[in-house]
């Protein structure tokens, strides 16, 4: 038996990707031990993990990231206040350690000083990615534009152009406080951000085909566990069942980033299509009034499972959870970006034939409603995305560095995205998990730096 203990920001686009592989652990006999934000405790208790609360200060500190401004200016306001958060995080998981003594070390990707009490501790540790991964390789375009994949001399000379610079914005607002924290807990100082990601033990990134684009050159500690698709139980409401036009799921952004300006949009450009709405506003609920539709209803939040299994489309912001989830129930998608990780999220699900992508900057009723039916015309693409993704999850082998595509492995049909608490896709991020527990420990370990290619 492995002991492990989880470090997660409060966030459930953290958690619950996080959920099938603990569970799928502990079903291998393991011992998992979670720690998470107060607001997420019971929730991941009722999912049969054992959890308990993080330092209640640490989530007193504000991330911002909201839809203002500049994608640099949300970059320096979001990692200011992770940075921010680092030293109470340092010491919750430290304590955790010394109390729980692991034999592995799982922390958040968001939680940069826990990073540092995993590495400081010289335990095999790892770093948890729940989204696509921010790393250079050949034919990878520059990570967060929303870019193409590069076709030509005029394209890779785009790349080698653009990705120093993307590195470079990145450092800017990351080294001066994380090399603090660092130099706090003995750690050397970084020079390039990236080299955050490679100082864990592996980088497990919660995302494969088909919307990580291939790989022949990652890094040795990055591994691709594939899509985790978990939500809580919950009974199907009653009007959800009722017989009806088709639904088309509008949602928000689970963590408030100041998006509800799609919801507003998406009422307005459906409300006389034969379908019915379901809006779904999480922590954007209370900060907007919407029009009156007959065709709309206006929820904080609905579990997604039982919505998808009755939907024609899903118009969003491009979030990795909901993207996931639809893929995965072949449902075709409206990504509507605002900022974040989104951008980089509508270019993949465009290229991967899982839908269309609409620029917030250009969101109009007119518009919102020709991207919603060309996304509902491309439905056969959205099924073969589905296939990859649900044949990818099916599997059991120990990730690598290459992204498995769906020809590799047998293909599963009748996926059901609310298939029972386990969720989808935590048998292969138990077996990375497993094989991490193999490794001598950490201490002294040196690796090589990444370059922009």
């Amino acid at each position: 038996m492995t002991r492990y203990l989880v470090h997660c920001s409060t966030a459930a686009g953290h958690l619950f990707p996080l959920v099938p592989g603990l569970l799928a652990l502990q079903e291998r006999g393991h011992d998992v031990r979670l720690r998470v934000g107060a607001a997420l405790v019971d929730t991941a208790r009722r999912a049969g993990l054992d959890a308990e609360p993080l330092d209640p200060r640490i989530d007193e500190i504000v991330v911002r990231d909201d839809a203002a401004g500049s994608g640099a200016d949300q970059l320096r306001l979001a990692l200011a206040g992770l940075m921010a958060r680092g030293p109470l995080e340092r010491a919750d998981l430290t304590a955790a350690i010394d109390a729980v003594d692991p034999d592995v070390v799982l922390v958040d990707t968001n939680a940069y000083g826990a990073a540092v009490a995993a590495q400081a501790s010289g335990r095999p540790w790892a770093i948890t990615l729940p989204s696509l991964i921010a790393l250079p390789g050949r034919g990878i375009p520059p990570y967060g534009l929303g870019l193409a994949p590069a076709r030509g001399p005029l394209g890779w000379v785009r790349d080698r152009a653009l990705w120093p610079l993307v590195i470079r914005q990145y450092g800017k607002a990351m080294l001066p406080p994380l090399n603090a924290l660092r130099a706090g807990a003995g750690l050397p100082a970084l020079t390039n951000p990236l080299d955050h990601f490679l100082s864990a033990d592996r980088l497990l990134v919660l995302a494969g085909d088909p919307l990580e684009y291939p790989r022949v050159d990652a890094p040795a500690n990055v591994c691709f566990v594939g899509a985790q698709v978990w939500d809580p139980p919950a009974a199907v409401p009653d009007w959800l069942a009722e017989p009806g036009d088709p639904w088309v799921l509008v949602t928000m952004s689970t963590d408030y980033q100041g998006d509800e300006r799609l919801a507003e949009v998406a009422v307005e450009a459906l409300r006389d299509e034969p379908v019915r709405v379901l809006v779904t506003l999480a922590d954007a609920h209370g900060r907007v009034d919407l029009p009156a539709a007959a065709n709309v209803r206006a929820e904080r939040f609905v579990p997604h499972g039982p919505v998808l299994e009755r939907a024609a489309a899903v118009v969003c912001h491009g979030g990795m959870g909901i993207v996931h989830k639809a893929v995965a129930a072949g449902v075709p998608i409206v990504a509507v970006p605002f900022g974040r990780d989104q951008p980089e999220v509508a270019r993949r699900v465009v290229q991967a034939g899982a839908g269309v992508s609409l620029p917030a900057k250009r969101l109009t009723p007119d518009r919102l409603r020709a991207a919603l039916h060309a996304a509902m015309a491309g439905r056969a693409g959205s099924a073969e995305a589905s296939r990859r993704l649900r044949a990818l999850a099916a599997t059991s082998a120990v990730p690598s560095g290459d992204v498995d595509r769906a020809g590799d492995v047998e293909d599963v049909d009748g996926f059901d995205p609310a298939r029972g608490p386990a969720g989808l896709g935590g048998a292969r991020f138990a077996a990375a998990a497993q094989e991490l527990a193999l490794l001598a420990p950490a201490a002294g370990d040196t690796r090589a730096t990444i370059t922009a290619r």
